[in-house]
């Protein structure tokens, strides 16, 4: 009993390294990035991960407009955006 219990101890401490040095990181950072493309508004500065570079001209649900200057418009969506600059 005691052998099988020392055996299964390195599998959960590693279980638990994994959690706080990986798993755990990569939450927070998907829950800043969803309250960072929820508080987007008209008027942002916004980076899309494609590294273009432009102002909100309109916000929907789950799609912005960005204006790029000389009557370029794109639409994109949301979650594509990589950085917001208010």
């Amino acid at each position: 009993m005691q052998d099988v219990f020392f055996q299964i101890l390195p599998l959960i401490l590693i279980f638990f390294v994994f959690y706080f040095l990986i798993i755990r990181p990569q939450q927070n950072k998907v829950k800043e990035h969803t309250a960072m493309v929820n508080a987007v508004k008209k008027g942002d500065e916004v980076v899309t991960q494609g590294g273009l570079i432009g102002k909100v001209s309109k916000v929907s649900d789950d799609e912005i407009t960005i204006d790029f200057g000389d009557n370029v418009n794109i639409r994109a969506v949301k979650s594509t955006l990589a950085h917001v600059r208010s």
